[in-house]
Formats: C-alpha cells, sequence, structure tokens
C-alpha cells in the first residue's frame, strides 16, 4: 500500500476546513464546524491568493498565514460605489447602513452589496467585498487531497 499522501497541486482535488479572522480576532467566515469545503485548485472557486497558500499540503497539514488585503480579496475600488435610486428598491423594504442587498445584474447573476448611507432620492452601494482592503489571517485545515484527473488519449501509433 502507497503510503505517500497526495500533496495540493495544480488541479488537486482538495477538502479542507478554512477559516478567515480579521487582526482584531473576529472571525469572518469559517467552515470549522460546518461542512467542509471541497474544489478543485484553479477551476476559480477559491480566491488566487488563497490558493497560493495550499500548494504543497498534504492530508492532515494545517496551517495559518497573514495574508495582506492584496493577496485576499484586494483592495478597495472607491469605483465599485455606485448610487442607486430608491425607487429600485421594493417600497416595502425597509433599508439600514450595513444591510447586505442582492441585485441582479443584467446576465442574470447575483451580486451583493452594502448599503452604506441612505439619502431622499438614492442609496448608496457598496460593491466591494465586505473583505476588500482589509488583512486577513487564513486558517486551513486539509481534509483529502485527489490527484488531478487527466484526460487520457485513445490514438493508434
Amino acid at each position: 500500500m502507497n503510503e505517500k499522501r497526495a500533496e495540493i497541486i495544480h488541479g488537486s482535488g482538495v477538502t479542507l476546513h478554512f477559516s478567515l479572522t480579521l487582526p482584531d480576532g473576529t472571525e469572518a467566515l469559517s467552515t470549522y464546524g460546518d461542512e467542509p469545503l471541497t474544489f478543485n485548485m484553479g477551476d476559480g472557486s477559491m480566491i488566487a491568493g488563497l490558493e497560493l497558500a495550499l500548494y504543497g499540503l498534504r492530508p492532515g497539514m494545517e496551517q495559518t498565514l497573514m495574508l495582506t488585503a492584496d493577496q485576499a480579496f484586494g483592495t478597495r475600488d472607491e469605483e465599485k460605489v455606485h448610487p442607486v435610486p430608491r425607487e429600485d428598491f421594493p417600497a416595502e423594504m425597509v433599508l439600514e447602513p450595513g444591510q447586505v442587498v442582492a441585485f441582479d445584474t443584467p446576465a442574470g447573476d447575483e451580486l451583493a452589496g452594502i448599503i452604506l448611507t441612505l439619502e431622499d432620492a438614492r442609496v448608496v452601494v457598496d460593491f466591494n467585498h465586505p473583505l476588500a482592503g482589509r488583512e486577513v489571517s487564513f486558517r486551513v485545515s486539509i481534509l483529502d487531497v485527489q490527484p488531478p484527473v487527466t484526460a487520457q488519449t485513445t490514438e493508434g501509433p
């Protein structure tokens, strides 16, 4: 039996638990105590900076890294802060600063925005990721690693 456990490389199937914690100790997101996350390295489901911290790890390994804003969710972009006409919200919807609201894009995707301020005729919404511009501590526990699936050809000689 092969005792060597698979190492995370591009294309690996990875199952892990992770948490993101702000410098003040506030836990922003965690899968610990919930279902683990399973994804394939490089498929776009994990932010690139977080993925980079995983290469070379094997099942059973744990690590904690401090990531800069650029490595994690990027810097805040003031161009992602937009005024939205108040009439675009349902009349019965109670709006408050700090509230996260889902918007439908023209392409049919859903985009989350955080209400910054309420004005008479408009609502100022921030479409940056909530952790953009923030340094985060990334803690990870690798549960399983599957080797990448490679396409095999059946061409003759």
